[in-house]
């Protein structure tokens, strides 16, 4: 199964800031536990490239790297063992550079003149980000009309509460949240913790989107 089929299974994609490396095994074994085996650990710490190491040497977890900005940080993540990368936006320099390595990229798009510029670089999935901010499920419903083939990962302002405006709409892949994993509750190894909440949004996604 490719990697954008698995975040597919999923549903839910949790968008992880890690600020201790040392964090990164019990954060990949409380979201296996709570039934989610996928994270987006971001570039926002020093730790990332670490933690996603630590995490893809597993072997249980989907991990791929989040706010990714530069060739540079896609070279990083592929050498630490992600198998995608995703990007605030949408950087010709990134997408080209992933497609060298051979993973997936997903940059953030949301309006239609980078959707066409996603197309043009042979990208059929984009995150929609921020996507609370940029007109939520009614934007990307409007947006799937005109572009049929095109298929979203709404990241941003995302939560339990807006979660089935989402996943109501069939051109959504997939949703990136951080509900589930909170920054503060990483850092203070509430991992038990993050299980229950892993283990309630996937409960919850899945009676608003049964898994096939």
């Amino acid at each position: 199964m490719d990697v954008l089929s698995q975040l597919e299974q999923a549903t839910l994609v949790p968008v992880v800031v890690i600020d201790d490396a040392a964090d990164a095994d019990g954060l990949a074994q409380a979201l296996v536990t709570g039934g989610l085996p996928v994270a987006e650990v971001t570039f926002r710490t020093a730790a990332a490239p670490e933690a996603i190491r630590v995490m893809a040497e597993r072997g249980d977890v989907v991990i791929g790297a989040g706010t990714v900005l530069t060739p540079d940080q896609v070279d990083q993540a592929v050498a630490a063992g992600a198998r995608y990368v995703v990007s605030p936006g949408l950087s010709r320099a990134v997408v080209e550079r992933a497609q060298e390595h051979g993973i997936l990229a997903l940059p953030g798009c949301v309006t239609a003149t980078e959707i066409q510029a996603a197309l043009e670089l042979g990208l059929s999935t984009v995150k929609f980000f921020p996507a609370g901010t940029s007109g939520g499920a009614p934007a990307i419903k409007a947006l799937s009309a005109p572009f049929g083939g095109v298929s979203f990962v709404p990241t941003g302002g995302v939560s339990a509460a807006n979660l089935a405006d989402y996943l109501a709409i069939p051109a959504v892949k997939a949703v990136g949240g951080s509900w589930m994993v909170p920054q503060k509750m990483v850092a203070a190894h509430e991992f038990d913790a993050i299980t229950a909440l892993t283990a309630e949004a996937v409960a919850l996604a899945a009676s608003l989107r049964p898994r096939a």
